[in-house]
């Protein structure tokens, strides 16, 4: 996506996406201006009731001029109620509808319009939003000769000069990391396996200039991380614990990602039910999505170091499989008794925390993993769940949550929850009876990360099978949690000591 200033009249385009507001005229929208071909007939539209501007909706409308051939109107509905998270998802709407056009190159109108939706750069909400809108997952797909063979060239086209080249530059590299996190979780289990997870780090590693390195499971075992190699033990597919740095010059700080990477879930012997399970090929999100922001992070350099963390693994039944009742020790020495082998994501994640925390020492933690059905009960597929130690990170990820729109809702971790994990036999057991399991699988994985700052995000309910909103895919991943990571790190405020 390019970005011009350009009057409209100097412009070459097959067509022209305008927002338009609900209710409205012509000369409230900002389109006075329009070029005569699309004016008249869009004025028409507006005054017949045809196209009112409501949100959500839109019109493809064909002029039959030579020169202004199209446009795609897409509704903001109420001025008064237009925020940044309602103009990402009327471009979401472009993005979805951009095929239907039928056009090389497509230019999207900014307007003074648009600057009602708040203090976000519009250039990046547009270009982010559209591009988010317009992703397919097709590779394994055959040809439709009926498809279009090229994707349209997209142009930011702003002659009030209300953004620029550099906002729509970010947008792109926000949206490119989220498809690309959307990419690696709807991969089949048999393409992405721990092993082709740390390969897709390593290059990507080699693209970005990053710092890549990958414990194997014999370098676990010298470690102690029984947890996490106590989930791997029944598949014949390797553990992989991955690691990237970005260490920028000056950086006094150092935030760690953390993500679950279970490329796929069975339950292992606490077999899950046949129905839905091959949507456990998304268990591996919450790596996607520490992956696709460090994707971007040498891109939009942040001034803090980085560190993401992958821990890897498939979770299978077999002869060697853990058992429920087996008593693993962690790598910072707890013993664990694993009562569920499907509650199998804390236990890999406790291990990469502990990890992080004693060999990397960074200043804050955010961990994403899709741990609980119970966050689903909770809070749907449109707010992620989170538990905290700390309120100052917790108010820096809630900030970024309303900044980007993706949603965060904080849950309560007060210390009687914690007794519900003491095992008669060790010292934590991996589920507790009793409910609120979102909540027990936090304060779980509270154990592993000492006082270091740290907020953990439950992610399984947003991280696919969204509905309702247009940037995403309905029935695939939505590569949740990238853009939050990366507004988080460009906005980093220190913590307190």
């Amino acid at each position: 996506m390019d970005y011009s200033s350009k009057l409209l009249s100097d412009e070459k385009l097959d067509a022209l996406v305008v927002f338009v507001s609900e209710d409205s005229d012509l000369r409230r929208n900002g389109l006075s201006n329009l070029p005569r071909a699309l004016k008249k007939p869009l004025s028409s539209l507006m005054e017949l009731g045809v196209f009112s501007g409501k949100k959500g909706t839109k019109h493809h409308l064909v002029t039959g001029d030579a020169t202004w051939k199209q446009a795609l109107l897409v509704g903001l509905g109420p001025v008064d109620k237009l925020d940044g998270e309602g103009l990402r998802r009327a471009a979401g709407k472009v993005g979805q509808n951009l095929s239907g056009l039928k056009a090389d190159t497509v230019g999207v109108l900014v307007t003074p319009l648009l600057k009602k939706s708040g203090k976000l750069s519009l250039g990046t909400v547009l270009a982010e939003g559209i591009q988010l809108g317009a992703y397919e997952f097709k590779q394994y797909k055959s040809p439709d000769d009926d498809s279009p063979k090229k994707l349209a060239k997209l142009r930011v086209c702003d002659p009030r000069k209300l953004t620029d080249s550099k906002s729509v530059k970010v947008g792109t590299v926000l949206a490119e990391a989220t498809n690309s996190a959307r990419t690696l979780g709807n991969t089949p289990p048999n393409d992405l396996r721990p092993q082709q997870v740390a390969e897709h780090a390593q290059a990507l590693a080699k693209r970005h200039k990053l710092k890549c390195k990958v414990l194997e499971e014999q370098d676990m075992q010298k470690l102690g991380m029984g947890m996490l190699l106590g989930v791997s033990q029944g598949s014949e597919e390797p553990a992989k614990l991955i690691i990237l740095e970005y260490r920028p010059a000056g950086a006094k700080q150092t935030v760690a990602l953390v993500g679950k990477g279970i490329t796929f879930d069975s339950g292992g012997l606490s077999l899950k039910p046949g129905k839905g399970m091959e949507e456990m090929k998304y268990d591996m999100c919450g790596s996607a999505a520490v992956l696709g922001a460090m994707s971007a992070v040498a891109q939009l350099k942040p001034k803090v170091n980085v560190i993401g963390v992958v821990a890897a693994s498939e979770n299978m039944p077999s002869g060697t499989a853990q058992r429920p009742g087996d008593i693993v020790t962690a790598y910072n020495g707890k013993r664990v008794e694993v009562l569920n082998t499907d509650a199998e994501g804390r236990l890999v994640l406790g291990d990469a925390l502990a990890y992080t925390v004693d060999k990397l020492k960074p200043d804050a933690i955010i961990d994403l993993a899709t741990l609980t059905g119970a966050c689903i009960v909770a809070l749907g597929h449109y707010i992620a769940g989170a538990v905290t130690n700390n309120d100052e990170l917790m108010g820096q990820v809630q900030g970024t949550a309303q900044r980007t729109g993706e949603r965060v809702w904080q849950l309560p971790s007060d210390p009687e929850y914690g007794e519900a994990i003491k095992s008669n036999h060790g010292d934590l057991k991996n589920i507790a009876d009793g409910g609120a399991g979102t909540i027990i699988g936090g304060v779980f994985l509270e154990h592993f990360v000492g006082d270091t700052p740290w907020v953990h995000l439950d992610i399984a309910g947003v991280a696919w099978g969204v509905k309702s909103i247009d940037y995403h895919p309905s029935n695939s991943a939505t590569g949740f949690g990238v853009r939050l990571l990366l507004d988080l790190l460009q906005q980093w405020r220190p913590l307190k000591k």
